[in-house]
């Protein structure tokens, strides 16, 4: 997920309005005037009295983000690794199911020290899909999961009949809520979506009459 501000913007020698958006893989500037910037291709970056300024294609730039320009010149020189935005940490346990478009994946969680897993509860799940239809096996993921755990869908980019819209209407038909997209590979999307905590056991639990009521008895 990317970093959003509305600031101002120098290109080509006037401070002028924008929405600047840090992407995972560029800078956008939408306005009065407008920008596309490959981050491969930025030189220069630096942070200085709240402005981030670089260098793209010859012509220097400039962005009032105030205290949030070190943040972004920080995030352009050490972008996160693609486990760093999948959140693969060492001890979680991963499942991966249909993942065929990235052998190297499990041998990455692995590095970082994840427990990479066929089956059982699991931390994280990932989950690849090439049709519509395998959206119905989310409800038995979905319970595969530990209660603050989280399934990735996977799925084809540029599809026309299977799209984030998809995923997402499935997932909220059964309680589940998308809190995050990302690029996964060159070939491959992925949705985060996680349990909403009203449904989580915890909070099902606390919420019970039957449970209320033997605490009052408790009390009393």
């Amino acid at each position: 997920m990317g970093l959003e501000a509305k600031c101002e913007a120098r290109i080509g020698g006037r401070w002028q309005p924008v929405s600047a958006l840090l992407e995972e893989k560029e800078i956008v500037c939408r306005g009065p005037v407008r920008l596309r910037a490959p981050l491969d291709q930025l030189k220069n970056i630096r942070a200085d009295k709240g402005v981030l300024s670089f260098s793209h294609g010859g012509e220097d730039v400039a962005l009032r983000l105030g205290d949030q320009a070190t943040r972004w010149a920080t995030r352009i020189a050490n972008p996160p690794s693609r486990l760093d935005k999948l959140g693969v940490k060492a001890g979680l346990r991963v499942v991966t199911i249909g993942l065929t478009d990235d052998a190297a994946f499990c041998d990455e969680a692995r590095s970082r020290g994840a427990v990479v897993m066929t089956r059982g509860t699991a931390d994280l799940v990932f989950f690849q899909i090439t049709a519509a239809r395998e959206l119905s096996r989310l409800a038995a993921l979905a319970r595969s999961i530990a209660p603050a755990g989280a399934i990735w869908v996977l799925w084809p980019k540029g599809g026309k009949d299977l799209r984030e819209g998809h995923v997402r209407d499935a997932a909220l038909a059964l309680g589940l809520v998308d809190v995050k997209v990302v690029s996964f590979s060159e070939v491959l999307s992925g949705l985060k979506l996680v349990i909403r905590k009203a449904l989580r056991p915890a909070a099902r639990k606390a919420a019970s009459p039957a449970v209320g009521a033997r605490a009052r008895k408790k009390e009393a």
